[in-house]
């Protein structure tokens, strides 16, 4: 079977596990400020704060621009319910605006459609399966409103949007570690900023609102990552541009091989790098196409089967968006990682092809 997913660790990974275990200092520590300041580097941003997964970056975010009760955030109903939850764990309230049917992403048009009906508070867009959002519109709808802009990029890693990698617009940036992410630390997260004080803010929030060993200035979590986290991700990191070199060079040959096919293929446009956290593609008979799929020794994934609004923890939010209900119901992604190999992925063109006929 083809896996839809397939981390790779090396030597270097093990290398790196091993001298924390045998320092000792296992928890937050000299290791994991070197990844935040390598990560924000990398990102184009002026601080990192590495915590124990994406969901509990986001949350922190938020808390760090002082997003919380009462307040309202505007953001996608297609996407990873984290999303969503972290608003929500916030004290938040989410307000949800429509997607774009080609790129999956917060529609910049719905949102200003929204944010003129709706006292919004920020804006999280999500750059969905590895492609930005549209940043320019969605930037400057924040600044129209005043209101802080938060990039949900924990699928994104290396993107790019306008030459600039993703991570470096508006006040705050989350990324996501997980296996399944185009770099990983078993699990883990990241904040990144150029704002000093949504930093220092951050990173009191994730440390118990710790100033000093046992002075706490306000109520916090611990949401720290540990040193054996931080020491697999600055190895992840270094090879950050192969994994994205092949996660791209994959999905060029799935394109060009599906292009006569029934399914509709994943694109980008001239201002953007995608780095194919999934490979998403379209289809009408989404079940079957999966099942014979399986079938034939490839796997494949739904993500996501329902929209975050149609859950039934958001059964009280209203939402009108046709086009992230339409793709909930039609998207099937295919295996893109960087352990497909060229085999692989002529397999898998040959298989949609035989489903066609």
């Amino acid at each position: 079977m083809i896996a839809i997913a397939n981390p790779e660790l090396t030597e270097a990974e093990k290398e790196r596990v091993d001298a924390i275990l045998d320092s000792g200092m296992l928890a937050d520590g000299p290791e994991v400020r070197e990844f935040e300041a390598e990560f924000a580097d990398y990102c184009g941003a002026s601080h990192g704060v590495a915590t124990s997964n994406g969901t509990t970056a986001l949350h922190t975010a938020l808390k760090a621009l002082e997003i919380g009760e009462g307040d309202r955030v505007l953001t996608t109903p297609f996407s990873f319910i984290a999303t969503a939850n972290a608003i929500r764990l916030a004290g938040a309230e989410p307000v949800f605006a429509d997607i774009d049917p080609v790129t999956y992403n917060l529609d910049p048009e719905s949102a200003r459609e929204v944010a003129d009906e709706e006292d919004i508070d920020a804006i999280v867009p999500v750059h969905l399966y590895g492609l930005p959002a549209e940043m320019e519109p969605l930037s400057e709808l924040a600044d129209e409103l005043g209101v802080p802009l938060i990039e949900d990029a924990a699928q994104a890693h290396g993107a790019t949007y306008d030459g600039a990698r993703v991570g470096s617009f508006g006040d705050a940036a989350c990324f996501s570690f997980y296996p399944t992410k185009n770099m990983t630390t078993g699990e883990g997260g990241m904040v990144v900023t150029d704002r000093d004080d949504v930093m220092e803010r951050a990173r009191q929030f994730i440390n118990h609102g710790r100033t000093d060993t046992y002075a706490h200035a306000t109520v916090g979590h611990n949401f720290r990552m540990t040193s054996i986290a931080a020491a697999i991700g600055r190895a992840q990191l270094e090879r950050l541009p192969e994994f994205i070199e092949a996660r791209r060079s994959n999905a060029e040959r799935l394109t060009d091989g599906l292009a006569e096919s029934s399914v509709t293929v994943p694109t980008e446009s001239d201002h953007t790098t995608h780095v194919y956290h999934q490979y998403t593609i379209r289809t009408s008979d989404r079940e079957e196409l999966a099942e014979y799929l399986g079938e034939n020794g490839v796997g494949a994934g739904v993500y996501y089967p329902a929209c975050i609004h149609e859950q039934p923890a958001y059964d009280e939010f209203e939402c009108t968006a046709p086009n992230a209900e339409d793709a909930a119901a039609s998207v099937l992604s295919l295996p893109v990682h960087p352990n497909v190999s060229d085999e692989d992925i002529d397999h898998i063109i040959q298989v949609i092809r035989n489903y066609d006929s």
